[in-house]
């Protein structure tokens, strides 16, 4: 195992297409629910401990070897809003194209098959985790930051925020995505031998319903 893959999955130059993402902060900063340093990580708090911790269990678990398609089917019913199961579809086959061509696998060439318009996000993450050689902890650490970092992202542009400010809050939150990264990797061992049903479906409903809000407004500067 080379941990410097890691490196590499979790670079935000990565080509995987998050970059037009904002992780729900666009209808979160016009609806006033983020607006400073501080809203930001009370946001980037509640998306951790909910779609954060989701979708490092469930890339943790493709990374131990638990059926992706079972994994993308359990992703689905984690999803609600059909505007975020497309955008999770889209950047999963993002994200396909450039791990399939930085790490070539069997693995990642049948799912490529399967879905040919895309598999949810973090189990191609994961599958990409597990053809760079990188262990489920790995994989759970990269979904969880993705959810943060996103945001946080999005949101400097979106207000102006200060990068340094906006990087401060992703700091503070450090120690709770080692708890949802530890979180998830123990949901996904159990699920290897129980299945998907034993990974966490915590659920945040504000997200799905700005979602659908999002995907209809006829201007808007990010996807999702």
């Amino acid at each position: 195992m080379s941990r410097a893959a890691l490196l590499v999955l979790a670079d935000g130059r990565f080509p995987a297409g998050g970059h037009a993402h904002s992780g729900g902060a666009e209808a979160a900063v016009r609806a006033g629910r983020i607006t400073d340093a501080a809203s930001l990580e009370s946001f980037c708090r509640g998306r951790l401990h909910t779609a954060g911790l989701v979708a490092s269990a469930l890339a943790a678990a493709a990374v131990l070897g638990v059926s992706a398609s079972e994994l993308d089917a359990a992703a689905d019913a984690r999803t609600p809003s059909p505007a975020l199961r497309t955008a999770a579809r889209k950047l999963g086959r993002q994200l396909m194209r450039a791990a399939r061509a930085t790490w070539p696998s069997p693995e990642l060439d049948a799912l490529a098959r399967e879905f040919p318009k895309g598999a949810h996000q973090p189990v191609v993450l994961g599958l990409a985790a597990r053809a760079a050689g990188l262990e489920a902890v790995d994989a759970a650490y990269c979904a969880a930051y993705e959810s943060v970092s996103g945001p946080a992202s999005a949101t400097v542009r979106l207000l102006s925020l200060d990068p340094f400010d906006a990087t401060g809050a992703l700091a503070r939150l450090a120690p709770e995505l080692d708890r949802v990264a530890d979180q998830a990797v123990e949901a996904a061992r159990r699920a290897v031998d129980e299945g998907p049903d034993a990974l966490p479906a915590a659920s945040a409903p504000l997200l799905e319903i700005a979602a659908e809000l999002h995907a209809a407004w006829p201007v808007r500067l990010f996807a999702s």
